[in-house]
């Protein structure tokens, strides 16, 4: 046998010993579809607070003023949130969190999430970072992390020393219906659509399939900064992982429940600011105006030069707002 079929066939064996050697790697196997969450990754910051353990991070010292970011989603992270971290710099303690089943947090069955879970989670962060009873407490929220806040001082209006809420999608169910069509909603035959359903004669997951779920979530939001998108977003921003699971329990929820985080807002007297950009054409100054309407002292900020994603793209315009805010509270 000539010398260069000895090393084919050689090279041929080994192909078939590596292969039948090799682990059969599965799509629902940790880590092979997303990400690992804080729950089989025990490299990532966590905490384990209210029966669950939370991605988590802080930033400054922990005896200065609290600042709790509330990302979005349901199901976000607070990646494209981290930018919040430069008010540590000004003598403030910065806390993120990934909310229960989001991001890299520990993901939990569908039918264990409601809002009240989200509004322990909340108090049990706070509870873990809290240096002192004296501390005071700040809630920055962006999108649904902002009607989490509202819903909150709603219902503790006295636990919280003031609030950041950056474009809300509504405080009850009605209004975030009349959000929700004019900036999220799928129409028929567009290739968005396409693309979703699609994905679904490949790939599919039931109910608690989180991996598969995530993924799937994953790869099919480009709609929301598709081009010419009406919440003005610019493009994608940096995130680790959906969780599709809590948004559905929680969309399920706010659908057939229904939910008014209205009630008791007037009772809140601490100024709180609205934050309304310029590029976003489904909120504006009219919409932040509306919800800011619940709130006996408000002061209402455009960012410009920016969508939805204000707190990602334009940080350096929400920073000098921001900021004045927190220290006129400190």
């Amino acid at each position: 046998m000539k010398t260069s079929s000895r090393l084919l066939l050689a090279l041929a064996i080994s192909s078939v010993f590596m292969t039948g050697c090799k682990k059969e790697m599965k799509i629902t196997d940790e880590g092979n579809l997303v990400p690992k969450t804080v729950e089989f990754d025990l490299g990532l910051p966590a905490i384990s607070v209210n029966g669950t353990k939370l991605h988590a991070e802080t930033f400054g010292n922990p005896d200065d003023p609290m600042v709790v970011f509330l990302h979005g989603g349901p199901g976000g992270d607070y990646r494209n949130g981290l930018p919040v971290k430069q008010v540590a710099n000004n003598g403030y303690y910065v806390v993120f969190y990934d909310q229960r089943g989001s991001g890299l947090s520990k993901r939990h069955p569908k039918d264990s999430y409601n809002i009240q879970v989200m509004f322990d989670d909340l108090s049990a962060v706070i509870r873990h970072y809290r240096t002192s009873a004296a501390q005071k407490v700040f809630l920055f929220g962006h999108s649904w992390g902002a009607i989490l806040a509202a819903g909150y001082i709603n219902k503790y209006p006295a636990q919280i020393n003031g609030v950041i809420f950056a474009e809300p999608g509504g405080f009850n169910s009605k209004s975030l219906e009349e959000y929700g069509e004019k900036t999220r909603k799928l129409e028929l035959f567009k290739e968005a659509t396409n693309d979703i359903l699609y994905k679904d004669q490949f790939l599919s997951g039931k109910e608690n399939d989180h991996a598969i779920l995530d993924y799937k979530l994953n790869i099919s939001s480009s709609f929301a900064f598709a081009k010419g998108n009406i919440e003005g977003v610019e493009g994608p921003s940096p995130y680790w992982r959906n969780g599709a699971v809590v948004l559905k329990s929680l969309a399920d929820i706010a659908d057939k429940e229904g939910y008014d985080f209205t009630a008791n807002l007037r009772l809140y007297n601490t100024k709180v600011l609205f934050l309304y950009s310029e590029n976003n054409k489904a909120y504006g100054l009219e919409y932040a105006q509306k919800e800011a309407a619940f709130f006996p002292n408000k002061q209402i900020s455009r960012v410009n030069g920016t969508g939805h994603e204000m707190i990602f793209f334009k940080w350096d315009n929400v920073y000098p707002v921001v900021l004045p805010y927190l220290n006129s509270l400190k």
